[in-house]
């Protein structure tokens, strides 16, 4: 009966079985595994980001892809022509002159389809289609321990298996599409054995684009299918109507909801936008705690102790309708109660909660006016600049 419920799972969700899998904080133990997963590739990896910089992390992780294109490992970086535009000409010479192939997703001027506001937002790192990462984490200081700084929080899936087959292809379609006419050549990397252990997992992909929206039917399903908690983790929290419903109706079935937020903002004019919702979040009685140790920057969910999503996906209408992101869903109770716990310890230690009676006495009626119009402020913002002149369907 197990055997037959296993298959009609990957059946239908497109779950692989066969994979290795473990979670991982974001800061050194995250920048150590991307340098592994470099050092044991034998014959292609590819790394797709939202941003690189220029700095002591960002010359560790190219040490790390020279090195391997130096070993005749084929070796593919895109990067958001945005966020990572301040590379300098050297750096990228530098990689090229290695034999790293390297270009841009939708460079700004030099584009055959013009999409203002369509930015290559997730984070994957794939060796030789059998062992991929897939995060929140940028390749930057900032996101690294330095020092006596701490890293901004974040979460990476690290798995072999199955699913590094899948996300294998998923980078060569992305490189095939945005790198104009440099198309990938490492198209059948060797099969490696599968690893014996068993987790159901999946690769979901968003890019409204192109018709991928499913990492927002994951997190509705998160919802639909909660029966008695679920901790959400996010760093820019604006999300759709249609995910506001969710969370309102399970609150309403009894379904306790945590949202870990950030107190300490990268952006504070998002942060005034997202204090607008909390009236609403407390009337619907979910639980609200802002983290305040260093900047919350992860994106990751768990529910009832048996499923978790963890990606470069933010629960807000940007990751929903303009950026190109990719996450992980995993069906396994012991990584999702574990994430769970993890989540909780850091409510616990590194967190305050917001109650509605705090809210109220901390927030005065000319502060309150502030985050309304942040709030329709950035409604407007987004839609001026993120814009299609149509939404195309891909051919896979």
């Amino acid at each position: 009966m197990a055997t037959k419920r296993v298959r009609r799972i990957r059946k239908t969700n497109a779950y692989t079985l066969r994979n290795k899998v473990k979670i991982l904080r974001g800061g050194a133990q995250f920048f150590r595994a991307i340098e592994d997963i470099a050092a044991s590739a034998q014959y292609s990896l590819h790394l797709q980001t939202y941003i690189f910089d220029e700095n002591d992390t960002g010359n560790r992780v190219a040490d790390a892809l020279i090195s391997a294109a130096k070993r005749n490992v084929f070796v593919y970086v895109l990067l958001d022509a945005y966020a990572s535009q301040k590379l300098s000409p050297a750096f990228i010479a530098r990689l090229r002159d290695a034999g790293v192939h390297f270009a841009y997703f939708r460079p700004l001027v030099l584009s055959n389809v013009f999409y203002l506001g369509r930015r290559l937002h997730h984070k994957v790192i794939v060796a030789d289609a059998r062992v991929c990462m897939v995060a929140g984490i940028n390749i930057s200081d900032r996101y690294n321990d330095i020092g006596d700084t701490p890293a901004w929080l974040d979460w990476a899936v690290h798995a072999e298996g199955e699913v590094a087959r899948h996300l294998n292809d998923v980078c060569i379609r992305v490189w095939n599409r945005s790198a104009l006419r440099k198309k990938c050549l490492a198209t059948a990397p060797p099969q490696s054995p599968l690893p014996s252990e068993e987790c159901l997992v999946r690769i979901r992909r968003h890019d409204w684009v192109y018709s991928h929206t499913q990492i927002t039917r994951s997190y509705r399903e998160l919802f639909n299918a909660a029966h008695k908690h679920v901790t959400l983790m996010t760093s820019y929290f604006w999300p759709p109507f249609k995910l506001l419903k969710r969370m309102a109706e399970a609150s309403r079935r009894g379904v306790k909801i945590k949202l870990i937020l950030t107190g300490r903002a990268d952006v504070p004019f998002a942060k005034y936008s997202e204090r607008y919702l909390y009236p609403w979040l407390f009337r619907h009685n979910m639980e609200v705690y802002e983290y305040n140790k260093n900047i919350l920057h992860g994106k990751v969910a768990t529910r009832d102790n048996e499923w978790l999503t963890a990606g470069s996906y933010n629960v807000n209408n940007i990751s929903a309708f303009a950026s190109v992101e990719l996450n992980l869903d995993i069906s396994d109770r012991p990584l999702a109660t574990d994430l769970t716990d993890k989540l909780q310890a850091i409510i616990d230690d590194d967190c305050t909660q917001i109650t509605s009676d705090s809210f109220s006495a901390s927030n005065n009626v000319l502060k309150r006016f502030g985050y309304y119009l942040s709030y329709r402020f950035i409604h407007i913002v987004f839609y001026l600049f993120t814009f299609y002149f149509t939404q195309k369907r891909e051919k896979d």
